[in-house]
């Protein structure tokens, strides 16, 4: 008799056809109503009476987590880097384990991160969204292919009304440090990367080993070391109640006046008026950030009107490729419990 299956993210056919030989599967949640069109209720109900339960996005709080194991429920997945939407405490209590997808979206998250800091050194947002919007430009003519034959081709003088006082022209990456703020999956992806453009790493990590970090070639040093001797400071800390506002004025406090905060992790481990404070009061250079406190970020928000702070909407993590990484994974863990072998990818329940 087969397993029932409520799947709410996408596997890869090649491992769905092996579940489907095991298993009656059920479509449910976001992988049947799209992207944020499911409350906590709906999932509760359509996965309802399923042996193996595997979630993307959808939300599975207390209540949930014991109605499913109580119907049944034996496997619990959830196709995220942290799985922060289930509650740890009542999956425990259940005596179950939790499936997730570790490192799912660390290159893009990687990539995009390294994107942000090439934005902050040299303003390319402020920059782009300024002739979007109409300044610093030529005044109309009549034919725009029809230009002199000039070879060193300048924009105009440089003058109070010039885009490099306006804008600023920013500074290089190659020889500046970076610090990174937790070696994990990204952590360690982002670092590498900046070594490439001719970065010196400091890691910040003390549940990393030395020996791993400075096997890429980082180096491990203490908080107040990373943060005052780097020009660049990029957050990856894990979302944990120890880590809530863990950056504030105090680490502020020990950077450059001109080093950048970079955040593609949650903006839960920054307290969010230290670092507005800090930014106004010109205790750093500037920021660039990619989560808020609340999202949609709010429009009255001071972080919006400051010059110095890059900011987008919450898609680091966001690629055509990483459904392919987690689902792939995913599938991994669902095909290893079938099979009745050791999971590979297991979230440390921690009550």
């Amino acid at each position: 008799m087969k397993k029932k299956m409520a799947l709410c993210t996408p596997i890869p056919e090649e491992k769905m056809a092996f579940i489907q030989e095991y298993c009656d599967v059920t479509i449910c949640g976001e992988l049947k109503h799209g992207k944020g069109n499911v409350t906590e209720e709906m999932t509760r109900e359509e996965c309802m009476g399923n042996e193996l339960v595997v979630l993307g996005d959808e939300n599975a709080g207390a209540e949930t987590i014991k109605a499913w194991a109580e119907a049944g429920m034996k496997f619990l997945g959830v196709a995220k880097g942290t799985p922060a939407t289930v509650d740890y405490e009542a999956i425990a209590d259940a005596g179950l384990e939790l499936s997730y997808t570790p490192g799912r979206n660390r290159v893009a998250v990687a990539e995009f991160n390294i994107a942000l800091m090439l934005c902050a050194s040299r303003n390319l947002c402020q920059a782009a969204i300024g002739l979007a919007k109409g300044e610093h430009l030529g005044e109309p003519v009549e034919d725009v292919y029809n230009v002199p034959d000039v070879k060193n081709v300048i924009w105009g003088p440089l003058d109070a009304n010039h885009p490099y006082t306006d804008y600023g022209i920013g500074f290089e990456l190659y020889g500046k440090t970076l610090g990174i703020a937790g070696y994990g999956a990204i952590g360690r992806e982002v670092a590498v990367r900046a070594m490439a453009l001719g970065m010196k790493v400091l890691a910040y990590d003390p549940f990393c080993p030395a020996e791993r970090i400075e096997a890429d070639g980082a180096k491990q040093v203490d908080l107040d070391t990373m943060l005052s001797q780097s020009d660049m400071v990029s957050i990856h800390l894990a979302v944990l109640p120890s880590t809530k506002g863990i950056v504030n004025k105090d680490w502020f406090s020990k950077m450059k006046p001109t080093a950048y905060l970079i955040n593609t992790a949650r903006a839960f481990v920054i307290d969010q008026k230290d670092l507005v404070e800090a930014l106004e009061n010109k205790q750093i250079a500037g920021a660039a950030i990619d989560v808020y406190w609340q999202e949609p970020i709010p429009a009255n928000h001071p972080l919006l009107k400051m010059k110095n702070v890059t900011l987008t909407p919450h898609f680091a993590g966001l690629t055509t490729d990483v459904d392919g990484w987690s689902g792939t994974m995913m599938g991994d863990e669902v095909i290893a419990y079938l099979k009745g072998e050791p999971r590979k990818y297991l979230w440390k329940l921690k009550r």
